[in-house]
């Protein structure tokens, strides 16, 4: 589905005058050239953040958020989709990191402390009253106060659910993808993750040889990266059926929402989960009222930043769906956590189905890594949102200057 990856961002530093180093970062993430387009949308909100006062901002990312996203001109280039708006991710997720440091707390605990008036003073509800007004949301907030504390002690005493997709990329060979379901459920993980797509024959005997190795217990999803028309969708899928697969991740395209539901109706019992391409909150709203998806997948990076994730987790505990955060590439486990964790202590107040997506890779770039142990995210104890990459490692892969580009044949 993406044969010729090269795992990158377009990286965000946010600095102040104060004294100290306290700084705010943020990334759009993509797999390649990408990240030159990307760049210059980055650049195209300068103005709008360089010379801010800090104070009165990180007093109001709601009004900060909306800053940015109304502008006139810059939004003739979506409106709230694509390029752009990830661009307006990068930089919110960097203001939301930035406050995070100066108060001292990590994101999740961050937002978890705010109060449910402050919460909904957070989100943009144009679009969105036809299924959830400031009241509702604010009524979901409300009701889940209680046992919060109790809640949090929890997270930071067992953590949250994690899932690997580590043994199942495309072209491993048996030995291997036996091997690494194996070493998946002795790292205690009790659900995996194996991409589908490619050949209906060869996805037969991988699954086949996972349930095998696996057993009956094992949470075994896959993921077809929008591969699909829907009707092949539906033949391939009721195909899969007899290894008892936990979901279908993307099994057409992501703005298809009318296509989701046909495949969610056509696979039934087989869930439907999509979400990582998804590209703003408007979408997610229309997944949810077709009742399309049984599993909603957030990412920290594709809809504008936290803000808009928190109109989406709220969506989300309306239609009593449990999110699933995608969480590859770089960076992206170490963001969404937070997210996760924040909806389990202050929205949907559950970790029943939920699970958030665990890649190892690319970790050792980060100043915050995140921690996973017994198939479980360790709750993050340092201030900040988990952005932050490692100066030796902006230094030698920063393109194109870099040693690792400037030394390339």
């Amino acid at each position: 589905m993406n044969p010729d990856p090269d795992y990158s961002a377009a990286y965000v530093a946010l600095k102040t005058d104060l004294p100290g180093t306290a700084e705010g970062h943020g990334f759009a993430f993509t797999i390649g050239r990408g990240n030159d387009v990307q760049r210059a949308a980055i650049e195209a909100l300068r103005p709008f953040v360089v010379g801010l006062p800090l104070e009165d901002t990180l007093a109001d990312l709601g009004g900060f958020w909306r800053e940015l996203v109304y502008d006139s001109q810059l939004r003739w280039l979506g409106p709230e989709k694509g390029v752009m708006h990830m661009a307006i991710s990068a930089v919110v997720n960097a203001m939301w990191d930035l406050k995070a440091k100066l108060e001292g707390k990590p994101l999740w605990k961050l937002l978890a402390d705010l109060t449910p008036e402050q919460i909904v003073d957070l989100v943009d509800f144009r679009y969105l009253t036809d299924a959830l007004t400031p009241a509702e949301a604010l009524e979901i907030l409300r009701r889940a106060e209680p046992g919060k504390a109790e809640r949090e002690s929890l997270l930071v005493a067992d953590g949250y659910p994690a899932y690997t997709t580590s043994p199942g990329w495309l072209g491993y060979d048996d030995a291997k993808l036996v091997r690494l379901c194996k070493e998946a459920m002795a790292d205690g993980f009790q659900q995996i993750k194996l991409k589908v797509g490619s050949d209906l024959d060869e996805d037969l005997r991988r699954l086949r040889l996972a349930r095998e190795t696996c057993g009956p217990d094992i949470r075994i999803a896959v993921d077809a990266n929008q591969r699909w028309d829907v009707d092949e969708a539906i033949t391939w899928i009721n195909a899969l059926a007899p290894y008892d697969p936990w979901w279908i991740e993307e099994p057409t395209s992501p703005d298809d929402v009318l296509g989701h539901a046909a495949i969610a109706r056509g696979v039934e019992p087989i869930r439907v989960a999509t979400g990582e391409h998804v590209q703003n909150r408007v979408v997610f709203k229309q997944l949810l009222q077709a009742e399309a998806i049984s599993f909603l997948q957030i990412d920290a990076a594709r809809v504008a930043g936290v803000n808009e994730n928190i109109a989406i987790l709220l969506l989300a505990a309306k239609f009593g769906v449990p999110v699933c955060p995608h969480a590859g590439g770089v960076g992206l486990c170490e963001l969404v956590q937070h997210l996760s964790m924040f909806d389990f202590l202050a929205v949907s107040g559950s970790l029943e189905r939920r699970s958030i997506e665990y890649i190892d890779h690319l970790h050792e770039h980060f100043v915050d890594p995140v921690v996973v142990r017994d198939g479980r995210y360790v709750a993050p104890s340092s201030p900040g949102f988990g952005a932050t990459i490692k100066p030796a490692s902006l230094e030698k892969y920063a393109y194109p200057d870099g040693p690792v580009w400037s030394s390339a044949p």
